[in-house]
């Protein structure tokens, strides 16, 4: 490395999500962006259908899975964090 040269390092924060007892899915904030990966067969594989804006928080990721896949819902359903 460069004298004076910035170290940067990018940590990755994962969130597991359960969608109405229907589907699994890993949120994971990488640098400035949010990636969305589908659990199922003991395989993660990327959701390009899914796309979180960079500016959701994480505390809000859940209201805005819900906002995305509400109608998939039965009453009484709702979308939780598992890890």
């Amino acid at each position: 490395m460069l004298a004076g040269a910035a170290h940067h390092v990018v940590r990755l924060r994962g969130m597991r999500f359960d969608i109405y007892g229907r589907d699994q899915v890993d949120v994971i904030r990488d640098g400035d962006r949010w990636k969305v990966y589908g659990l199922g067969d003991g395989k993660r594989t990327p959701r390009s259908d899914v796309v979180i804006p960079a500016e959701v928080a994480p505390d809000e990721i859940a209201q805005y899975l819900d906002d995305l896949f509400h109608e998939l819902a039965r009453p009484g359903q709702t979308i939780r964090r598992i890890g």
